[in-house]
């Protein structure tokens, strides 16, 4: 369990993480919009968020080895309720 003054968010916790469905490609598409550009695809969605996952984690070691500052996290922005509220 865990617990508020235990918690430690990872860096790859702070880039939000999008698993679509494509109909133009036939398959689900990732994307982690503000750290990588492009992204992922694949038939299994688990598959492709698993995927999305471990190129997020392998961007963010890049940034860092090259003493690069990380983009601006895009995850705490409540963007689901966002993308449901009419325009």
């Amino acid at each position: 369990m865990c617990l508020p003054s235990n918690c430690k968010m990872n860096d790859s916790a702070r880039y939000v993480k999008i698993v679509e469905w494509s109909e133009a490609d036939q398959c689900y598409v990732g994307s982690a919009p503000g750290l990588i550009y492009g992204g992922c695809h694949g038939d299994s969605e688990r598959q492709v968020f698993d995927e999305l996952c471990q190129a997020v984690d392998e961007a963010i070691e890049l940034y860092l080895a090259d003493c690069k500052p990380l983009p601006p996290p895009t995850s705490g922005r409540d963007l689901a309720n966002q993308l449901l509220s009419p325009a």
